[in-house]
């Protein structure tokens, strides 16, 4: 499934995420790209809209090869068992980085004290799912918060990830979980161009005040 861009993306989530319209729902996307398709899926909700930050730690040999992601509460997830002994001291100080750059990111999407879900139904949006660990990071940030229900929805997500995440929350709605994963979240869209985070802050806004910026 080729998607025409994070709209098109978001509108077919929404569809398979009727059941929560309007009711007592929060919507989380993952910044940047994850924001764009989460503010469709709120918009159609009519549901709030805030960002869940998390962050990914590359191997110090290959930045591309994620390794590990946080989220704001410290918590740690490993795409291998853990952190091998010589790349200990590297991780602490790479850990340090992503948490100041979450703090920093939560301040500038306005974040920091966004919808209480405490006892409400959390959907967690990416505009797809490659390895899982910055949804599973975020997964473990949103349980922190107290929701009653936690639902993952994505685009794409190849099907071992999803298994994966279906271990860690109530739901998991994919729209292309075929076995064939094309490699790369960007693969499966014909329009897909980074965000910038004045434009995350654009589409928070926009939601804020009843609609989607751009």
């Amino acid at each position: 499934m080729i998607f025409a861009d994070r709209i098109e993306a978001g509108e077919l989530l929404a569809k398979k995420l009727l059941k929560y319209h309007d009711a007592d729902t929060v919507v989380y996307g993952l910044p940047r790209g994850g924001v764009a398709t989460a503010a469709v899926v709120a918009r159609v909700l009519e549901v709030p809209l805030d960002a869940i930050v998390t962050r990914k730690i590359g191997h110090p040999g290959n930045e591309e090869y994620a390794i590990a992601a946080v989220n704001e509460y410290g918590d740690e997830v490993f795409n291998e068992v853990s952190i091998p002994p010589s790349l200990a001291e590297w991780f602490s100080r790479a850990k340090d980085d992503a948490l100041g750059e979450i703090a920093r990111r939560k301040i500038l999407f306005g974040s920091k004290d966004g919808p209480d879900v405490r006892g409400k139904i959390a959907i967690i949006i990416d505009d797809g799912i490659a390895t899982g660990l910055t949804m599973l990071a975020a997964i473990r940030a949103i349980k922190r918060r107290g929701p009653k229900r936690i639902v993952v929805a994505s685009p794409v997500a190849p099907p071992e990830v999803r298994e994966m995440l279906e271990r860690e929350c109530d739901e998991v709605i994919i729209l292309d979980g075929s076995p064939d994963f094309l490699g790369a979240v960007g693969a499966y869209y014909d329009s897909f161009p980074q965000l910038t985070d004045g434009k995350v802050i654009a589409l928070l806004e926009g939601a804020h005040m009843g609609g989607i910026k751009g």
